[in-house]
């Protein structure tokens, strides 16, 4: 099975922000363990002995809240830029791959723009794991496994109705279950897909690109075509 791990960042609501991304790292089964161990060697860092007690989470770890100002911000930011490339660029394309969605808000006015961005995720994922199926006769299964927030019953019907009567880009039908909630604490998969989405939303919204420059050849693609970054 293919767990694609997905986290957001920025505000839907907030009208000083001017992006929302969703964005996910894809992973084989047996993958997940190998990438929390890289990045368990990054928490020791901060806190040696118990790495499991700090939680990798992107804009704290750059602005320094949470705890985080007591570290300095060049050791900071560099565990994020490691922690992108171990958990990463290290392992594209044969175990990992990105899936991002970047919405610039003002372009979808009065629609749900949670629903827009899930669609496209899901959609690119289920793509995805149709290719392998067509292309490889490789028939695993996918499921997305989200951060726990306010949208978890959103996108629990989004899912199931994406399943059952479609949505703009047709049936998804390559996911073994719905969409399940974990606590990003208890996950260092998740903690890597906030990373991933703070990345593009640095990108997007100010122009940062330090982060993102890392992961930006690490979305799906194929054929010389990328199907794992949508922006619009």
């Amino acid at each position: 099975m293919h767990l694609l791990y997905a986290d957001d960042s920025g505000s839907i609501t907030d009208p000083k922000q001017r992006h929302f991304v969703l964005a996910g790292v894809s992973v084989f089964e047996r993958e997940p363990h190998w990438i929390e161990q890289e990045l368990h060697k990054i928490a020791t860092r901060f806190v040696p002995g118990q790495p499991e007690s700090i939680e990798l989470h992107g804009s704290p770890m750059r602005t320094g809240r949470d705890g985080w100002d007591q570290y300095p911000r060049a050791t900071r930011e560099q565990a994020m830029l490691d922690a992108l490339k171990f958990g990463i660029t290290d392992r594209h394309p044969r175990n990992v791959r990105l899936f991002g969605v970047v919405l610039e808000k003002v372009n979808f006015a009065g629609q749900d723009i949670a629903k827009v961005a899930f669609e496209q995720l899901s959609s690119r994922f289920d793509q995805f794991l149709g290719r392998l199926h067509s292309q490889k006769n490789d028939t695993q299964r996918g499921m997305i496994i989200f951060d726990k927030s306010s949208t978890e019953q959103r996108i629990q019907t989004l899912a199931r109705e994406f399943k059952s009567a479609g949505h703009s880009f047709g049936v998804t039908r390559n996911y073994a279950e719905v969409p399940v909630f974990v606590d990003s604490k208890a996950s260092r998969l998740i903690q890597l897909a906030d990373l991933i989405a703070y990345a593009l939303f640095r990108h997007f919204e100010h122009a940062d690109s330090k982060y993102y420059q890392v992961i930006a050849h690490s979305f799906d693609a194929e054929g010389g075509v990328v199907h794992g970054l949508y922006h619009r």
